[in-house]
């Protein structure tokens, strides 16, 4: 999903980097602080993924959104949402 009628430059690319970095630690903290008070990570999961997907539809479209969700199982068994955990 990219920007319509607009040119993308270097500078652009790097705040949006920053901008996805940045929105992750919030997550990432949210998540954290949820799981200490007890919510369960598969609720936690799929709130997060029913948000989510009302912000694509409402940022771009259902059907922009419905093309996005229509790849995700190809990425997911691509391995692009696997987080290597360490054995023990």
């Amino acid at each position: 999903m990219t920007t319509v009628g607009r040119s993308t430059t270097t500078q652009d690319l790097m705040l949006d980097s920053e901008q996805k970095r940045a929105a992750l630690g919030y997550l990432h903290e949210a998540w954290t602080e949820a799981k200490l008070d007890g919510i369960d990570g598969d609720c936690l999961a799929q709130a997060s993924l029913f948000t989510a997907f009302a912000e694509l539809v409402t940022t771009y479209g259902e059907d922009a959104a419905a093309v996005f969700a229509e790849n995700l199982s190809k990425r997911i068994r691509n391995g692009e949402f696997t987080i290597e955990r360490p054995r023990q």
